[in-house]
């Protein structure tokens, strides 16, 4: 099983991740930002990865460590779980509808980290989540496990749509992009033979 725990510890928050690729979408989520949360849920459960989330961040403060040290400990506990790559798609994208609107998510599990963030938001806030923090997470998250995510609102209206379909975007195609292909199961999927 490619499973890894990666626990963040510093003077403004306390991160405890685990995760199991392959696992079945089961998730316990604490990070005191119920939104947050929710998003973070739709993630475990559209990807198939087992996740275990618990944050505690100094929220009275602002969101903004709380936010970062989440989407950091997941991707490295990813990158940690996925190890030399060896047999994974690598590739992969999804068109994530959610009523009126059409997110787009395109990654490639390369080593190499780049976040291109193309959505908007016409809200602050989304429950107690400001939205500001959306495109921080993401670029968090790609920072540590080392991916390269193209993310893009095909159009919406509705703020709570347009986040969870990025999110289910993302954990669509990071399924894809993680599964072991059965033709090359034994081979990195590189010309340069390292990811």
């Amino acid at each position: 099983m490619r499973t890894a725990t990666i626990s963040r510890k510093t003077s403004e928050t306390s991160v405890d991740v685990t995760v199991n690729l392959d696992g079945t979408g089961a998730f316990a989520v604490s990070t005191g930002i119920g939104f947050f949360d929710h998003m973070l849920e739709q993630l475990s459960r559209h990807s198939l990865i087992d996740m275990d989330v618990k944050t505690v961040g100094d929220l009275h403060i602002d969101q903004h460590h709380t936010v970062e040290d989440t989407g950091l400990a997941i991707g490295e506990a990813v990158a940690k779980a996925l190890g030399d790559k060896k047999g994974i798609r690598r590739y992969a994208d999804a068109l994530s509808p959610m009523d009126e609107t059409l997110a787009r998510v395109a990654i490639d599990i390369s080593g190499r980290p780049f976040l291109v963030w193309k959505t908007e938001f016409s809200q602050k806030r989304l429950g107690e989540m400001d939205t500001e923090m959306f495109e921080h997470w993401f670029h968090s998250f790609a920072q540590t496990a080392g991916v390269t995510l193209h993310v893009e609102t095909l159009y919406g209206t509705n703020n709570h749509h347009i986040a969870e379909a990025a999110f289910k975007g993302l954990a669509r195609a990071l399924r894809e992009a993680i599964e072991i292909d059965p033709r090359k199961a034994d081979v990195i999927p590189s010309t340069k033979g390292v990811l």
